[in-house]
């Protein structure tokens, strides 16, 4: 069962668990609220789940891209999990499974806070069109994931700065 709990505003590794303390756990309620949608699937099996198979049927989902987040298998590693733990949105919904490994998905709730949802082998999250999120993996440094679609545009937060003279830019 998947685990999601508050984060706190440390600056420490991006990695860590960043709980609240004391624990602000975030359940699946809540996070249906926010338009995520959970699900539990069989991951060894995925190339004929049906239930994988019914899922991309009923939300048109007509891509899959597999990826590997592993330093010796990805690619630009380094500048690629920079990327990743960029705050970002999409048009379009996108569906995140966890094959293998570990990691963790981070969403911003209706009060703009983040909550962090701890992923690993068979968990699926659906994310809304429209939600700032980030991914990073967790202390285990290896995750292996099937994405609607890893080419999507991500949009990224544009972060506003106050300076007394000019107001927000």
């Amino acid at each position: 069962m998947v685990e999601a709990w508050y984060m706190d505003e440390s600056p420490a590794d991006q990695r860590a668990p960043h709980r609240l303390q004391p624990n602000r756990a975030v359940a699946l309620q809540q996070l249906r609220e926010l338009g995520v949608r959970y699900r539990k699937l069989d991951a060894d099996n995925y190339e004929t789940d049906p239930c994988l198979k019914e899922i991309r049927k009923a939300e048109n989902y007509s891509w899959m891209d597999i990826i590997t987040i592993q330093k010796d298998k990805l690619p630009n590693y380094e500048e690629k999990i920079k990327t990743f733990y960029e705050e970002h949105l999409h048009l379009d919904d996108e569906i995140r499974y966890i094959l293998d490994g570990s990691g963790y998905f981070d969403v911003r709730d209706k009060d703009d806070k983040w909550i962090r949802i701890s992923m690993e082998k068979g968990d699926m999250i659906t994310l809304p069109a429209g939600i700032y999120h980030r991914f990073t993996l967790d202390e285990n440094t290896t995750a292996k994931g099937l994405t609607s679609d890893l080419y999507a545009t991500p949009h990224v937060k544009i972060k506003k700065t106050w300076s007394p003279k000019l107001g927000y830019c």
